[in-house]
């Protein structure tokens, strides 16, 4: 699958005069509820512009010269190039949810139980349904998150649980079964040291364990080992697809459909492409901004999640360039917020 080089945050393009932003966002916005090329005719019917049609026309002639139209055949509208679609986003102003989508988001958060992958998976459902898109969710490894606790439980003298818990809400569980048999007393001390030496840490973290010859040092150090054993099975990220179907609703062309899918199918793509969006400090990537040849159709949209100032994931939705971004924007961004409040915790009920 062709991939370009990583870019660089875009460059903002420069502020037009007040007319031709006006007959742009026309433009844009007509092409994304009617997918034809837009006439002048109809820019000076729906843009308060109080002028000719041909007054409009010229001003489209000057914005294809900038690069901000293109006109597919000749004799017919215009309709927005990538630069385009990247002038209107950025001056865009933000978008809110539906009262209806606002309380099915509340009311799925107020709701949702299980593991973080269970959690993970029907969120990209949920935001799949919000819009007319296909989602991304993507959870980080807790390879790489915090321990917020740890807790050494007492099942029998040769039997104990350890349950940690990280800062993207996961919760991991494991038996720990020493060759000796240890008292309530040794399990409750151990469970106290490995809070005070792992609490704050990773599974990458190296952790100075006892070396004392005792039952309660022993219960610590088979404990560790036995949690850090976890981070070869558990490093990579968690993606999760939702509304693949809608993939072909929304493009046009077979062969754009097969590379879109295509590229849904590699986890590793997935993950990399909403990195690499982040990374950019970008909220929208449109077109070639991605790196991604095989996806110069599309428009992706992500929104961080993060829990104690660490990002925990990420959830995104793809669509075409024409895509509507207002209202996706306020999608992701309602449900990433959401996200967030969940894995930390937070009540969500309000």
């Amino acid at each position: 699958m062709a991939r370009g080089s990583a870019k660089a945050p875009a460059a903002p393009p420069s502020d037009l005069d007040a007319r031709k932003a006006t007959i742009l966002e026309a433009v844009v916005v007509e092409h994304i509820d009617t997918a034809q090329p837009v006439g002048s005719s109809a820019v000076a019917a729906s843009a308060d512009l109080q002028v000719s049609p041909a007054t409009v026309r010229s001003e489209m002639v000057t914005l294809e010269r900038e690069g901000y139209l293109a006109q597919p055949h000749t004799s017919a509208g215009r309709i927005p190039t990538d630069k385009g679609y990247r002038y209107f986003v950025d001056h865009l102003k933000s978008g809110v949810l539906g009262n209806v989508q606002q309380h099915q988001v509340r009311e799925f958060f107020a709701n949702v139980r299980g593991e973080v992958e269970d959690v993970l998976e029907q969120t990209s459902t949920l935001l799949s349904q919000l819009t007319s898109y296909t989602s991304v969710v993507v959870g980080a490894s807790h390879a790489h998150t915090t321990i917020l606790s740890v807790q050494l439980v007492n099942l029998d003298p040769r039997h104990h649980l350890l349950v940690a818990v990280f800062s993207d809400g996961s919760v991991v569980k494991h038996s720990v079964t020493p060759a000796f048999e240890s008292s309530h007393v040794d399990v409750t001390e151990a469970s106290r040291q490995l809070h005070a030496l792992l609490i704050g840490t990773t599974l990458e973290s190296t952790v100075q364990v006892p070396s004392r010859h005792d039952n309660v040092s022993a219960l610590v150090r088979e404990s560790v080992s036995v949690l850090h054993a976890e981070k070869p099975q558990v490093d990579g990220e968690k993606v999760f697809i939702g509304g693949s179907s809608k993939v072909a609703q929304v493009f046009d062309g077979v062969e754009t459909v097969r590379q879109v899918l295509s590229i849904l199918e590699q986890e590793l793509l997935v993950v990399s492409l909403v990195q690499d969006i982040l990374d950019q400090g970008l909220s929208v990537a449109i077109g070639a901004e991605h790196g991604f040849e095989s996806l110069s159709a599309c428009a992706v949209i992500v929104a961080p999640v993060t829990v104690d100032g660490q990002q925990a994931g990420a959830v995104g939705l793809l669509g075409p360039t024409r895509m509507k971004y207002r209202e996706a924007l306020a999608a992701a961004e309602v449900v990433s917020q959401h996200l967030t409040r969940h894995f930390a915790g937070e009540d969500d009920r309000g």
